[in-house]
């Protein structure tokens, strides 16, 4: 294998799904990380390795003779954080030289958002590894924005009067290509990837043709009571909304223009017709 290939962990799924169509129709040479061969996608100069990030010594395996590689986030769980670790470890041990790990916006500690604090616990497992990095940190996925809405077309949730810069999945891909393709110009930084523009959620409902109802943050645990999700999860829905209510998600930044090129997606743009 050239070690000039890039690896793409989360190649099956929607965001390193679009990073690895990206860098093949690039002739970039890529190797996608995946749980299961079988399901990766079939790409001009790729081959599909199996690392499950929880399964140390695959991942060394699949890692072996890669010098970047793009680590996108493990499935939401309460051993997320210990995955990431058991990763970044493998990547070390295999040599891989650069990771870009998809963080989160406004990572920290002390983050609302109860799922920033573990993507503060995995930066700082990285800084610590002593491998070069890049951290992009995104803002809530613009794409997803519709599937706040029940089926009643109202989105409930304890925002308040808070906004949002979320960022379309096709500007984080082009960013994450960006760096992937030139690691060493980036190395060390933290980029903050946001939308144009920060709505509100009456904004958001308008475009998706529903309607926002604030709630308290009793309220919307009682709401989502129903669908049985252990607390951590709970946790993780409602600090959602209170993050945004904290005014920790309305920075707009012009880091997707900085690495693209072009301006980000408008929300609206994105979800015309949806």
């Amino acid at each position: 294998m050239s070690d000039q290939h890039i690896g793409v962990s989360g190649a099956t799924g929607q965001l390193g799904g679009r990073v690895a169509l990206r860098l093949a129709a690039y002739g970039v040479p890529q190797k996608l990380l995946v749980r299961d061969v079988a399901r990766a996608p079939q790409l001009p100069g790729a081959v599909a390795g199996v690392a499950p990030f929880h399964d140390g010594e695959a991942c060394r395996a699949a890692l072996a003779g890669l010098r970047t590689v793009l680590m996108v986030s493990a499935s939401e769980s309460p051993d997320r954080v210990g995955q990431h670790r058991t990763f970044v470890d493998a990547a070390v041990a295999a040599g891989v030289e650069h990771l870009v790990y998809i963080s989160f916006f406004g990572a920290a500690p002390d983050a609302t958002f109860t799922l920033a604090r573990d993507h503060w616990a995995t930066e700082e497992h990285i800084r610590a590894s002593g491998i070069g990095a890049t951290f992009l940190r995104d803002n809530l996925y613009a794409d997803f924005l519709p599937m706040l809405a029940g089926e009643d077309r109202v989105i409930r949730g304890p925002a308040g009067d808070g906004r949002v810069a979320a960022v379309a999945q096709d500007d984080i891909a082009d960013a994450a290509v960006a760096v992937l393709r030139d690691p060493g110009a980036h190395a060390g930084r933290t980029y903050g990837l946001t939308g144009p523009e920060a709505l509100s959620l009456t904004e958001i409902a308008a475009i998706v043709g529903a309607t926002y109802h604030p709630e308290t943050v009793d309220e919307a645990y009682a709401s989502r009571a129903s669908y049985g999700a252990p607390p951590w999860q709970l946790d993780a829905w409602v600090s959602t909304y209170t993050a945004i209510a904290a005014g920790e998600l309305s920075t707009v930044t012009t880091d997707v223009a900085e690495l693209t090129g072009r301006p980000p997606t408008p929300v609206a743009t994105l979800l015309a017709g949806s």
